[in-house]
């Protein structure tokens, strides 16, 4: 494991956030962006990449944000794999974990360790379309609309409670690129709305019920229980 880079890394009384990718991390710049522009009240403290040399990396240290590599090859699984990646993740201390184009599949210790104060977003309308190549799947269902979750990351894959939903318009000669281009811009919208919902205290989730499952488990918004599918938005601004 790469050690983090260091800086001045003083929270000034914001949620502390770590964010984990394994790409370009076009969702990490979002929230750079609201955390720049005192948009978002939050902190990222740290930036961990399962790969070396993506350009996520680079756009943290433009940011002068602390940042590391825990390659997932060099482990002999996805048990100590996890352990060496939540051993990083707990030096930065955050209160709020955020996988953004994170491509592991995570252990169930692992996701316990961080229940909820984890979070993951998916380009679809969840529960459809669970796992991968979701634009091409709507496009090939010759659906009409498509869209993006923001969900409490569980140990189900893809199957956390949903906090927030952008829906997306399929329109006709929609190709991958372009769908996915407009489901895009709605994930820049409404992760940013989720992370400050809970950097806030407005959001969470209730996991006081020894019982709960995830299943059961509910999203609170300003402590009222939200509809199992989130918040939703209904995008007019994919149409253009």
């Amino acid at each position: 494991m790469a050690s983090p880079t260091s800086n001045d890394s003083s929270t000034n009384g914001h949620c502390r956030v770590v964010v984990l990718i394994s790409g370009s991390g076009s969702n990490l710049q979002a929230l750079i962006d609201g955390q720049q522009q005192n948009t978002l009240p939050i902190s990222i403290v740290g930036v961990i990449s399962n790969k070396p040399d993506v350009y996520g990396l680079q756009r943290a240290d433009l940011a002068s944000i602390p940042h590391c590599v825990v390659n997932h090859r060099d482990y002999d699984g996805r048990e100590s794999f996890d352990q060496a990646l939540s051993n990083a993740i707990d030096q930065y201390q955050p209160d709020l974990v955020i996988l953004a184009g994170f491509m592991r599949i995570l252990t169930a210790d692992f996701v316990r360790h961080y229940q909820g104060r984890m979070l993951n977003i998916h380009p679809s309308l969840l529960p459809k379309y669970q796992g991968l190549h979701t634009h091409q799947r709507a496009l090939d269902a010759n659906d009409q609309q498509h869209g993006v979750t923001v969900h409490f990351v569980t140990e189900e894959l893809d199957g956390g409670p949903t906090i927030i939903q952008a829906i997306v318009p399929i329109v006709d000669g929609d190709t991958i690129d372009t769908l996915a281009k407009r489901v895009q811009m709605q994930e820049h919208i409404i992760y940013p709305m989720a992370v400050e919902w809970f950097a806030t205290g407005r959001l969470r989730l209730d996991t006081k019920s020894t019982q709960s499952t995830q299943n059961t488990q509910k999203v609170l918004l300003d402590n009222e229980p939200l509809a199992t599918h989130g918040y939703q938005i209904d995008s007019t601004l994919a149409k253009a």
